[in-house]
């Protein structure tokens, strides 16, 4: 039982700052283009070019 004045806390803690992480990402932007980068890697031209 005297576990849980432990944990109780320490889980309010984390998800506090799960949730101050989450909402920093939103701010700079990490969730505004989600397809460009897959669209980049199928788009990607590997060809090598021509020696002149």
């Amino acid at each position: 039982m005297d576990i849980l004045y432990l944990l109780i806390p320490l889980s309010i803690v984390l998800v506090l700052l799960v949730g101050v992480v989450f909402w920093f990402a939103l701010k700079s932007g990490q969730f505004d283009d989600l397809e460009g980068p897959a669209l980049r890697v199928i788009l990607d031209d590997d060809t090598p070019e021509e020696k002149k």
